[in-house]
Order: C-alpha cells, then structure tokens, then sequence
C-alpha cells in the first residue's frame, strides 16, 4: 500500500520474476496498474477474479477445459493455460469437526434436507423461487442456508410466504470456525448451487465433506466452477444446463433419498482419492506450465 505502481513493478523487475500471479484482478484492493507495467514476461490471473479481466497487462489465466470450453476463448482477453484436471487448488488436509446430529443443527431427523452456504448476496430471484418450488414439490424437505444478516434472513422468509412455503422449513444456521462448517455438511443431503454465481470454495468444501452438490453450468468462468469441480471430482452427471433441468433433478433426487444415499457412498470411498484432491499432480501441472511459458519467454527475449 505504501509503494506506488511504477515503484512496485521496478522491483518485480529488478527480482528477475519470470511468472507474475495476479490474485484479485479488478475485485476490492487491487493494483491493475502494477500489471500495467509488465514487470514481468508472464502475467497470469487466478482465483481472485473467476472471470475474464480484460486488463491489458493480463496474458493469461489458469483454467481447464470445462470451467473455460475452447468455444469461450473468444470472449477473454487471457490466454487459458489449462490445467489437466482441475482449475482450483484446495487443501486436502483442511481440519474438519465431528459431523453434528441433525438435533444440534436444529434440523428435524426426518425428511430431505437440502443446503446452500453460499453468501446470500449470490441468490437470484429466479433461483430462489425455484427452492421454493423444490421444496413444494419433496414433502417433509427443508432448506438449510446461511444466516448472513437480518435483513436477508427476513427477505427470504417473506419470499417464502410469498411462495406458500412454510416458515419452518428455512433453517439458518449461524456462522461458526471453519473445521465446524466444513463437517456441517455431512448433516444435509444435498448441495442446491447457485447461478449465475456458482459455488467456488464452498463447493470445494462441500465435495470434501463427502456430500453431493447439484449445479447449474452456464457460459461463463463463474458459472461453471462447481461443475469443473464435479467433473475432476466424478460426477458430471450432477451437472444441469438449465432452471428447469436443475429444478426438476432436485425434486427428483429429494424424493430418490436411497439415490442421494449412494452419491454420499461415492463420495466417501473415492472422493478425497479423486483428481480434484490430487494436489501433487495439480502443483506439478501448474509448475510444468509455468516453467514452459517462462523458458518461451526467456528465448524469445
């Protein structure tokens, strides 16, 4: 914060940095104009902005082929440097609680629970009325959400009236230290995503706690993090393409619980064991690339 742009990037120069990786793009705090600069040969956007930047310092971004499709490449200013499994790195060694008892979460013991501890800023109206219609049609369910705030909790509550469902049957659960949330998962049945801003680490979180999540892919990065997450994780065919294929595979599998069963079954025994914890052969995928990209440079300079 105290160096200027031109400052910083002498200094990344001066380094003889190879790769420069940009966490955050043009989200909150930070420095495009450092970019700018082109300190170094290769410029490379991840994570902190799941999308296309257009700053023209920005070459690049991590991707692999389901969260960027060939047929997008068009629509970004980066260069996609795909990785062979999955675009997100995540900690196969996260500390996680004892999955609660429904009792503790404030859950009844019978009927479908569906979740979604996705910040409240990314439901739509059109995704929540289709909870709602979800949860009309799977008798005995309940939606388990995040209470985030006040005004959001009674909000959705009043869309529920709205909707003719029952007040009872949204659950808010409270934030808690993250080993706690990670193992609250493994209480709920399934993982409603939402669109078009997908579920990135919390689905990570979820797929890791052994439970299913259900999503829905559009065009863009942000819309298709949790299916590349499904896809690395294998189990594409929770994966859907409209509101209406989305809505009626939840229905579907909220009254299928013995199918839902069998995804948790999945997840338990070969989930961790999937190329989305493959965290080895990830790191050793980025490094390969980056080192590819850095020697191209160095002989073209």
């Amino acid at each position: 914060h105290g160096t200027t742009e031109a400052e910083a990037a002498r200094q990344i120069a001066d380094a003889g940095v190879d790769v420069l990786v940009d966490l955050q793009g043009l989200t909150n705090g930070a420095r495009p104009g450092i970019l700018g600069h082109r300190p170094a040969p290769i410029q490379v956007g991840y994570l902190g902005l799941p999308a296309t930047s257009a700053l023209p310092g920005v070459d690049w971004i991590l991707a692999d082929d389901f969260v960027l499709p060939p047929e997008m490449e068009p629509y970004y200013t980066e260069k996609p440097i795909r990785l062979a499994g999955c675009y997100q790195v995540s900690d196969r060694q996260r500390p996680m609680a004892q999955v609660p008892t429904r009792a503790q979460c404030g859950l009844p013991e019978q009927g479908f629970v569906y979740c979604s501890f996705n910040n409240n800023f990314k439901f739509t109206e059109p995704v929540f009325a289709s909870w709602m219609r979800i949860l009309k049609s799977v008798p005995g369910s309940v939606l388990w959400l995040l209470a985030d705030n006040a005004w959001a909790q009674e909000n959705m509550l009043r869309q529920a009236d709205l909707q003719g469902v029952a007040r009872e049957r949204l659950i808010f659960a409270p934030r808690v230290m993250p080993h706690e949330y990670v193992a609250r998962f493994g209480a709920a049945d399934l993982f409603l995503d939402t669109f078009p801003y997908n579920a990135g680490t919390t689905a990570n979180d979820v797929l890791f706690a052994g439970t299913p999540l259900l999503t829905r892919s559009g065009k863009t990065y942000i819309s298709r993090m949790a299916g590349s997450l499904l896809t690395a994780v294998g189990l594409p065919d929770l994966i859907t393409t409209t509101l209406e294929e989305y809505e009626q595979r939840a229905v579907q599998l909220g009254n299928q619980p013995a199918r839902v069963a069998s995804y948790k079954r999945y997840l338990a025994e070969h989930g961790r064991s999937s190329p989305l914890f493959d965290i080895p052969a990830i790191v050793r995928d980025i490094e390969r690339e980056f080192e590819r990209l850095a020697l191209q440079a160095r002989a073209a300079s």
